[in-house]
């Protein structure tokens, strides 16, 4: 499977180590099957450092993670939702976890997941408003052991 990482530069050799927060999944190297979705992260990314820029750097996915912990949210929004809010409140149950795919809370989502995580909404009312959004995702590799085994490099352009 091919996937996706947006960023400011060229990532020829992901790692975990330059993760600078935890995001949705926790600290992790963060890709997309989603090209479209990975060059938003890239222009985003060029932007905030002002370079004109973005890079997308493609990446073959090997199909079977044997010997990982490898944790699929598929369509489990119930189970998706709180455990993004624990990964936002600094948590780290993801750190029992290789490798992480789920959906992202983009722009839109992430408003809803903010609503029910500071209590204004139930969780009930998050969970329908967030099956309104376009669905795009997200795969955090948690570990250069799930990077290694299963990330290979292909190619890269500017976006």
């Amino acid at each position: 499977m091919i996937i996706y990482h947006g960023s400011n530069a060229v990532i020829m050799e992901p790692d975990v180590e330059h993760s600078f927060r935890a995001l949705d999944f926790g600290k992790g190297f963060y890709t997309t099957t989603v090209k479209e979705q990975a060059e938003r992260w890239a222009k985003r990314k060029a932007s905030i450092y002002g370079q004109g820029k973005g890079i997308a750097s493609v990446y073959q996915m090997l199909d079977e993670p044997q010997g990982l912990v490898y944790k699929d949210f598929g369509e489990n929004l119930d189970e998706w939702i709180d455990f993004v809010c624990k990964c936002r409140d600094g948590g780290n149950e993801y750190l029992q976890y290789d490798l992480i795919t789920g959906k992202v809370a983009n722009d839109k989502v992430f408003r809803v997941v903010d609503m029910y995580h500071s209590g204004i909404w139930e969780k009930e009312r998050a969970l329908k408003e967030i099956k309104i959004y376009p669905t795009y995702d997200q795969t955090a590799f948690i570990t250069m052991k799930a990077i290694k085994q299963l990330v290979v490099y292909e190619s890269f352009y500017e976006v």
